[in-house]
């Protein structure tokens, strides 16, 4: 069980990696999200799986935080990526995809992907306050709530933008 609990907040071992853990635990939402979406599935269904997705991997990171800290032998360990999932499905969320049967639509897809990914990422780094002051929260709650607050920060940057360029672009 003990296996499972640390599979679940590692993202199946994504969180091991040597290098750029929190990265590499922040890819696997967006490649979700455009696969749903390349695949034409409607709006609904990526926000729908983009909330599910957070939600298992967000209640992992609260159940099972304490525990991953207890075996790394530190706070928020960098091998706890549960949180990035969390985090960037956040990010992700309501973002207006382009059908892919219209032109132009891969490459669009593509940049609200990546441009939600930077932008967790940005603010994940950064951590501006609100983010860096919730951290102090003991356990997976502690673990978890800064990059959800961060994931918030990236879903309103990421709607202005993409709003203001959709006006361009389309």
């Amino acid at each position: 069980m003990r296996r499972f609990k640390l599979g679940m907040v590692t993202v199946g071992g994504i969180g091991l990696a040597p290098v750029a853990s929190g990265t590499f635990g922040s890819i696997p939402p967006v490649v979700m999200a455009l696969l749903l979406v390349q695949s034409d599935q409607p709006t609904w269904l990526v926000n729908g799986c983009l909330i599910l997705l957070g939600l298992v991997f967000s209640i992992a990171c609260i159940r099972f935080g304490g525990l991953a800290e207890e075996v790394y032998g530190k706070k928020d360990p960098g091998q706890v990526v549960a949180d990035e999932i969390g985090g960037q499905c956040v990010a992700l969320l309501f973002l207006p995809w382009a059908a892919p049967d219209v032109e132009g639509a891969l490459l669009w897809n593509l940049m609200l992907g990546v441009g939600a990914f930077l932008a967790f990422r940005f603010f994940d780094i950064l951590k501006p306050p609100p983010a860096r002051g919730l951290e102090k929260i003991r356990g997976g709650l502690g673990i978890l709530v800064d990059d959800l607050i961060t994931g918030a920060m990236a879903l309103v940057l990421g709607q202005l933008v993409s709003r203001v360029v959709h006006g361009f672009w389309w």
